[in-house]
């Protein structure tokens, strides 16, 4: 058993394909119309096709249940980007407890993004500030050998 990828199901898809462009940079890498495949692995199949392949009259967006997590090294510049671009946010740039930033917003069919800043570069930005290898680890509730191989 291999996952291959996950699918989102989309009322546009060429609005999503150009959402996903605009924002990630991903491109479509295999278009079967009303399924496309995007670099990343990410899928957009149509609302209409879907409603056939599940036998159902209706689909329910924004359930608020579900995201797509990316991590970006350039969080900062990532984050300057976005207010180039018309996002809806779920919340704005928050820090969790361990350290790591993230921001949430919608796509146009209100499926949930979530950027974080990866997790080596939080690491390395409190090594950089002069927290020693034990205090990161303690900070970031992670293990010293990850915080080790933030060193190399």
């Amino acid at each position: 058993m291999k996952l291959k990828n996950p699918m989102l199901v989309v009322t546009d898809i060429d609005k999503s394909v150009e959402f996903y462009k605009k924002v990630f940079g991903l491109h479509v890498i295999m278009d079967f119309g009303a399924n496309k495949t995007l670099t990343g692995g990410l899928s957009l199949q149509t609302v209409e096709t879907y409603k056939e392949f599940i036998s159902a009259s209706e689909i329910t967006f924004g359930g608020n249940n579900f995201e797509i997590y990316f991590e970006e090294d350039n969080f900062d510049k990532f984050i300057d980007k976005l207010k180039e671009c018309d996002i809806e946010y779920v919340h704005p740039v928050i820090e969790h407890s361990w350290g790591q930033r993230v921001v949430r917003f919608y796509d146009p069919d209100k499926h949930i993004i979530e950027v974080g800043e990866n997790l080596k570069v939080v690491c390395k930005r409190f090594l950089n500030s002069g927290m020693t290898p034990e205090q990161v680890a303690e900070r970031m509730n992670v293990p010293m050998k990850f915080v080790n191989a933030c060193l190399k």
